[in-house]
């Protein structure tokens, strides 16, 4: 069968890069995966033993679309204990994932055509996401200045015109690690507040901050009247990856319209799921506290030893758990990362898979155990020193 009569936004669908590295990492014995946004460590036990109460508790069936009553307003409680002021549950709308909060959020604003713009190099499922509910995407690219990166603000107000139906910011940022200053995020909310353009924030890093308890947000300005959608996930600051569970806060008056959505997609993630996501919101903030000093551990020793690397520019992030660096004379970081496999035994994300800026860039997650990830970088030194790039 050739003609398969797919839709054409199915057509246009490029594969992950970091897919590719690590699936073929994956049938090779020794690698250090350091390619996925993903800790070593497990969820913690509060978690697993909410999950497994409500499992014991009959907690097998249909949820309500838009996520359990009790779950949506501890998520409430949560963001108050950050932002400082009250949430009502009708923001809340409960996602299998931050990845299907994005998904849906582009479903519920973008027509056919619609202009979206975004911050490159990026997670290249933010992108897809818009492009696949039929949105044209252009970027703004991040720069790098005094070792770290920066975004031109006016350069990207200058981008942000009335054309434009939304702005996504993903902030502490993925894969660079820069975090937007509270007084640009200020700027940006009033200048798209005042042209009607919406702002999609994908906070799912927001408390994998390296100068406080959680990044800036936009959360802090944005009333339920604003056009403000914030996503966030379980997976990263709770190391819950593998049970899919997170969430979108936004203007009330979109309570119906994604809880529609969700019913027409997943009909919302499962009660147990939910429960260990609530307590884990509820009584977890030691288990934060925990992985942020695993974390600083392992910032700590990729710093350390990426700077000693010959040939790699070191670029210092202020948020999330990556490394993103640049490596002299590299040219196909797709086929650097598939080298590093053989000469290395160490997984990297390739710099071109999060768009054409990241060319020349490698990625590394530095959350793994001192020893394992202090071996793996010397490896990698090694590695590099040897691949073809």
């Amino acid at each position: 069968m050739t003609d398969l009569r797919l839709a054409q936004r199915t057509l246009t669908l490029k594969p992950s890069q970091i897919r590719e590295v690590a699936e073929a990492g994956m049938n090779i014995d020794g690698i250090t995966p350091l390619w996925f946004g993903e800790s070593a460590w497990p969820t913690p036990k509060l978690g697993v033993d909410a999950a497994i109460n409500a499992l014991n508790n009959a907690d097998h069936f249909y949820q309500p679309n838009s996520g359990k009553a009790t779950f949506r307003q501890a998520i409430c409680d949560y963001q108050q204990s950050l932002h400082d002021y009250e949430f009502n549950p009708n923001r809340i709308t409960v996602t299998a994932s931050g990845m299907q909060g994005l998904a849906l959020v582009a479903q519920a604003l973008i027509t056919n055509g619609d202009k979206v713009l975004a911050i490159e190099p990026t997670w290249p499922n933010v992108i897809e996401a818009f492009r696949i509910s039929g949105a044209e995407v252009t970027t703004q690219n991040l720069e790098v200045k005094n070792g770290k990166w920066s975004l031109d603000l006016n350069r990207f107000i200058a981008a942000l015109t009335p054309e434009i139906k939304a702005v996504v910011i993903n902030s502490p940022h993925n894969p660079t690690g820069w975090t937007m200053p509270e007084a640009d995020m200020k700027t940006i909310f009033n200048h798209c507040q005042k042209l009607g353009i919406w702002i999609v924030a994908d906070d799912v890093y927001a408390r994998l901050y390296k100068h406080g308890k959680s990044a800036p947000s936009f959360l802090k300005w944005a009333s339920d009247q604003d056009r403000v959608i914030s996503i966030n996930s379980f997976s990263k600051a709770w190391s819950m990856t593998g049970w899919r569970l997170g969430w979108i806060c936004a203007p009330k008056a979109l309570e119906q319209t994604l809880a529609m959505l969700t019913e027409f997609n997943i009909a919302g993630p499962a009660g147990f799921i939910q429960q260990a996501g609530a307590t884990m919101l509820a009584q977890g903030e030691p288990e934060i506290a925990k992985l942020t000093k695993c974390l600083n551990a392992g910032y700590a020793i990729a710093e350390a030893k990426l700077k000693a690397m010959q040939g790699v520019d070191f670029i210092e992030p202020d948020g999330a758990f990556y490394c993103f660096f640049k490596v002299a004379g590299m040219t196909d970081s797709l086929t650097t990362a598939k080298n590093l496999l053989s000469t290395a035994k160490v997984g990297t994300a390739p710099g071109a898979a999060f768009g054409t800026s990241g060319q020349g860039y490698l990625r590394i997650c530095y959350a793994q155990p001192p020893e394992i990830l202090s071996d793996a970088l010397d490896k990698l030194a090694a590695g590099l020193a040897k691949a073809k790039v």
